[in-house]
């Protein structure tokens, strides 16, 4: 063979593992026969590109984790709570000498935090925190190599200050609750294979509304990759197996396949889809993928994750949203569409791409901005009202509040849960989590001799919920006296303690 052919064969070899190897991360362009090879990227380039995304995005988000860490909220503390009687081997349990009840939704996180729950609820909180940020940060180095093989230097780095920017995302990651678990596990959903099916799996049976979510980008990214329908229906079976069993589970332990918090915080059609359309709008990234024209013409990746995102938005309507702040239930869907709009990038206008990333960046802006002084500082404020209950409630044997997450790192009493969310006799009566209609019999019959309230603040005379209110009115309350007034930092209102005398 003379050296003429041998070049041939060589530069055809060369040329077909060039692309597979592009292929494999989504690059389209390959230098056609002729081209220069300058004009086109090596694979070295390629990997060395979405290493430097995969830094990025990790230095990105970290940034912004550490800006919003103080954030927090009631319900991480229940958790933290059942953590930590976990831990000292009390069982699953709100109250140590309580009946096994199903307060947290993500089961088997409470388990999770139990090593580490040795030292009490407040412990169990940092170290849900860290374990929320670690894995995020882990996940979102992963979305960032993803992005950077996907779109130009310029606009990957764009999208991962947009993703850094987020605050939902940020905020309830290190919230200590698991949705920076969940977030990640979505994340690396976004992948292919057998191992993205099983973080799809995990996550939907962490979250139950995310299933839909979750089934759907699963059978959408198969189908993306070419591979037959049959294959990847099989891949959304497996997050429905995962959430009947989980169901399953529940039903074994508690009695009703349905998280106890579906009882205790009843919702409503009206109130989900102004949750939803909120959601959809105010954390900026859904406005990314709203390219119907480039959609259609050629981004499988983005189409798949697009129409996942809004069948997860219609399942957000139908389960009647969420009461807490930073749409949470947003939250783990949202870096997908980063992903989409880095394909989308290939296909679409510059202008219209560039323009679309303006508007989501401005609204991701306007809401850390008024939300984000707020948020990083409820931690803070919370840790002090801990350490200013202590006192007041020591010695109580049955403590009645709504807010029972802090008070239940306040003391190791036994907390009657005005919400239901942490007792099932209260999570059926009737009324919202905020409205139950508590009696004086439930207060006797628990031997209630502590009560804490939240007044209305702002001048205004009485307390601020209405069960609250109607506890105050009960017959029984004549023999309750106020022991301590705690303020509720960054608010006009504070807390009432009050005790038999």
């Amino acid at each position: 063979m003379n050296q003429r052919c041998q070049t041939t064969l060589f530069r055809r070899f060369r040329r077909g593992v060039d692309s597979s190897l592009c292929s494999r991360l989504g690059k389209a362009h390959l230098p056609a026969a002729g081209e220069h090879p300058s004009r086109a990227q090596s694979f070295s380039q390629i990997f060395a590109q979405s290493g430097w995304g995969a830094l990025l995005a990790l230095s990105l988000v970290s940034a912004s984790m550490a800006w919003v860490w103080g954030y927090t909220v009631d319900d991480a503390l229940v958790t933290c709570r059942m953590a930590s009687h976990l831990a000292q081997g009390l069982g699953y349990r709100f109250n140590a000498t309580g009946p096994v009840v199903d307060a947290v939704t993500p089961l088997g996180f409470a388990q999770l935090l139990a090593p580490m729950a040795s030292g009490g609820p407040l412990s169990a909180l940092v170290a849900a925190k860290w374990l929320g940020a670690l894995v995020w940060a882990l996940a979102a180095g992963f979305l960032g190599h993803r992005v950077f093989s996907r779109a130009g230097a310029a606009h990957g780095s764009a999208l991962l200050l947009l993703l850094g920017c987020t605050l939902p995302v940020a905020a309830w990651a290190v919230s200590g609750m698991e949705t920076g678990v969940v977030t990640a596990l979505s994340v690396f959903a976004l992948g292919s294979g057998v191992r993205a099916d099983v973080a799809a799996a995990l996550a939907a049976a962490l979250r139950p509304e995310l299933a839909p979510w979750c089934a759907s980008v699963r059978l959408g990214l198969r189908l993306a990759e070419g591979a037959p329908l049959s294959r990847a229906s099989g891949s959304a079976a497996l997050v429905l197996a995962a959430v009947a069993l989980v169901g399953a589970v529940r039903v074994l332990l508690f009695g009703r396949a349905a998280p106890l918090a579906v009882f205790a915080k009843p919702s409503d059609l009206a109130h989900g889809v102004s949750y939803a359309l909120h959601a959809f709008v105010q954390t900026g990234l859904p406005v990314l993928c709203l390219a119907p024209l480039s959609l259609w013409r050629g981004a499988p990746v983005a189409r798949a994750v697009t129409l996942a995102g809004a069948v997860h938005f219609v399942a957000l309507a139908l389960a009647g949203g969420d009461w807490m702040s930073l749409y949470r239930l947003a939250v783990p869907v949202l870096p997908s569409f980063i992903l989409g709009a880095a394909e989308l990038s290939r296909v679409a206008p510059r202008w219209a791409t560039w323009s679309r990333l303006a508007l989501a960046f401005a609204m991701c802006c306007y809401l850390a901005a008024a939300v984000g002084p707020v948020a990083r500082n409820v931690g803070p404020h919370r840790l002090r009202l801990v350490q200013q209950a202590r006192a007041p409630l020591a010695g109580a044997r049955s403590i009645a509040a709504l807010d029972v997450g802090w008070v239940g790192a306040a003391s190791t009493a036994n907390i009657l849960d005005l919400a239901g969310v942490t007792d099932e006799t209260v999570a059926m009566l009737p009324g919202g989590h905020t409205s139950k209609r508590i009696d004086d019999g439930l207060l006797r019959a628990r031997d209630v001799d502590a009560l804490v309230l939240l007044t209305a603040g702002d001048g205004l005379p009485g307390y601020a919920r209405a069960v609250e209110q109607r506890v105050a009115a009960l017959p029984s309350m004549a023999t309750f006296v106020p022991v301590a007034r705690l303020p509720l930092g960054g608010t006009a209102q504070s807390y009432v303690i009050l005790r038999k005398p």
